[in-house]
């Protein structure tokens, strides 16, 4: 059993203290391009140290999508390495979007990339893929068990796509989505102050009150912002499980960039609306 605290714990702490919200870091070409930037490895180095220097001190959690580092090869690994350990030593923690999932040893292996303490890619968190059955993700939960790291996954998306399988009802009457809630409640049973294994929920999906949310774990929500929700929405998509809401804005607040006032001050006006929100 690990001896480091359990990342539900240091997630729960961080929101009470620094508000529950997460700015991703997506240095896609064209934010690049917006920030006067090249669309190379120098540029996505400038890109991911500003976000960092500029909020690192204050947001509750950073979520580098991965992708946008791995299109250029070792060297925007070498960058997304930096990235992580610069974001963790100034005190955000690190949720991962690498949407992992696979079998078996290499489900390990993915797991060991971002759940092993002695990986340079080592994150507080990792988003997860169960769709090759929830049982395929148990090297990820165990590693995460051991490394006091956490998991999200993927329950209820955002993305129209989404619907054809999480909503997929099974022979036992209940849907996809619904069934990987009722996993990561169970992971999280007995949980205190709250659980490390959380669901991604779209902040964009209206009602979902047919669906348990209540995991006794996080609920990492994307779509506040661009994609059109509000903070003044979340209270009626999650309902009794507001509180564990980790909502994630990208471009709504790296938009303000290179500017490293004007993302403190976008970040700290989204941290404000959402804690006022799910307090309420």
């Amino acid at each position: 059993m690990s001896t480091v605290t359990p990342f539900g714990t240091r997630l729960r702490e961080a929101m009470d203290s620094r508000g529950p919200l997460c700015v991703g870091i997506d240095p896609h070409a064209a934010l690049l391009a917006q920030w006067g930037l090249d669309d190379d490895v120098a540029g996505l180095e400038r890109f991911s140290r500003t976000v960092v220097e500029a909020l690192a001190d204050s947001v509750a959690v950073f979520k580098p999508q991965a992708a946008f580092f791995e299109r250029f090869g070792s060297r925007g690994v070498a960058v997304l390495e930096q990235t992580v350990a610069d974001a963790r030593a100034a005190g955000a923690l690190v949720v991962m979007d690498a949407k992992r999932g696979d079998i078996g040893s290499t489900m390990a292996a993915y797991a060991s990339a971002f759940l092993d303490p002695a990986s340079p890619l080592f994150s507080d968190a990792l988003t997860v893929s169960p769709y090759l059955g929830y049982g395929s993700l148990e090297p990820a939960v165990a590693l995460a068990r051991r490394s006091g790291a956490g998991l999200f996954v993927l329950a209820l998306t955002s993305n129209p796509e989404g619907a054809e399988v999480q909503r997929a009802v099974r022979a036992d009457g209940r849907s996809v989505g619904a069934t990987m809630l009722a996993h990561l409640a169970a992971e999280n049973e007995g949980a205190g102050p709250m659980g490390s294994f959380g669901a991604v929920v779209g902040a964009t999906l209206g009602d979902l009150s047919s669906f348990d949310l209540d995991i006794n774990g996080p609920l990492l929500a994307p779509g506040i912002g661009a994609q059109g929700a509000t903070a003044a929405d979340l209270p009626a998509v999650f309902g009794k499980a507001v509180r564990n809401v980790v909502p994630n804005v990208s471009r709504g607040v790296l938009k303000h960039g290179p500017d490293v006032a004007a993302l403190r001050a976008s970040a700290g006006a989204f941290a404000e609306e959402i804690r006022a929100a799910v307090s309420a």
